[in-house]
């Protein structure tokens, strides 16, 4: 009988000795570079309506909220005119050093310790097989308060960020098979040809979008379109009343209106630094080309 014992046990302790992967819920933040904070500001604040508040961590930089928990945030670029403006993308976590200890264990280079924000957070950053600068944040204790003007956001759930990628099986790897996200849906334009693949987080309805379609040395234009954030909506016709009501004018003899090929609904806008807001409703309209979904959809923000 102990015997029996001493071998349950010592089948037992690899298993205990695993450590667990905390949650990853969704999209928390993208950081970008911008050459002019003003000109930004007048874009995110005045035109998205997202409250500006000034950002709580070691870079120097400026952050608008599309609800307590989700934000954009603007920091100044090492050299202005870069081509590629996106700095990072970042996740939330419900447990950041638990996190850490767990890619750690699965081989991923780690900091020594997470960053507590002054607002609470937790943060800490690795590198993703391509060398992209990817975050994971554990919402402090002190959220933002809700702004007067809150009710003037045009988007109240950043649902999905993209950024080019070359190599997808090492994606893969570290998304899939490291960090549990799953292939929520994937096509192309011809249908022959794989440009998108969504990775939904595992423990919510946010994704990151692979972009598979650029080449080796991509321009300023095409990193922008790639390296982009997509914030949810309803509608994007009542989106595009909104818009017009605030001073935004449609290309001439172009309805801003498309139907992706994923069937849902979208409206893109650029930034002042070229990177592409792509407005997406939550829900499709019509039949995704190419694969169908295998995730939840994802709804309206009830934060603020």
């Amino acid at each position: 009988m102990l015997k029996v014992l001493l071998l349950s046990l010592a089948l037992a302790l690899p298993a205990l000795a695993q450590t667990p992967r905390p949650a990853i819920t969704g999209i928390s933040h993208l950081t970008l570079f911008a050459d002019s904070i003003p000109q930004s500001e007048k874009f995110y604040k005045d035109l998205l309506g997202w409250d500006q508040i000034p950002a709580t961590g070691a870079n120097s930089g400026t952050r608008f909220y599309t609800n307590h928990a989700q934000y954009v945030e603007l920091v100044t670029p090492p050299k202005l005119g870069l081509a590629d403006r996106l700095d990072s993308v970042a996740f939330a976590t419900t447990d950041a050093e638990a996190l850490r200890k767990y890619l750690a264990a699965k081989g991923v280079s780690v900091p020594n310790a997470v960053t507590i924000e002054s607002n609470g957070d937790h943060t800490f950053e690795v590198r993703d097989p391509e060398n992209n600068k990817v975050q994971f944040t554990q919402p402090g204790s002190h959220p933002p308060a809700q702004p007067q003007n809150a009710s003037q956001r045009l988007s109240t759930h950043i649902m999905h960020a993209g950024y080019e990628v070359h190599n997808r099986a090492a994606l893969d790897h570290f998304y899939k098979d490291l960090l549990g996200f799953h292939l929520y849906w994937q096509g192309g334009n011809p249908d022959t040809r794989i440009d998108w693949v969504m990775m939904q987080v595992p423990n919510g309805t946010d994704w990151i979008e692979y972009m598979l379609y650029l080449p080796q040395h991509p321009t300023l234009a095409q990193l922008g379109s790639a390296n982009h954030l997509a914030p949810g909506v309803t509608s994007v016709a009542e989106l595009q009343k909104k818009l017009e009501s605030r001073g935004w004018k449609a290309p001439t003899g172009k309805n801003p209106q498309v139907l992706g090929v994923d069937g849902k609904m979208q409206l893109d806008l650029t930034d002042p630094d070229g990177t592409r807001i792509e407005f997406m409703e939550f829900v499709p309209v019509a039949k995704a080309c190419c694969s169908a979904y295998t995730g939840t959809q994802p709804t309206p923000s009830d934060a603020w």
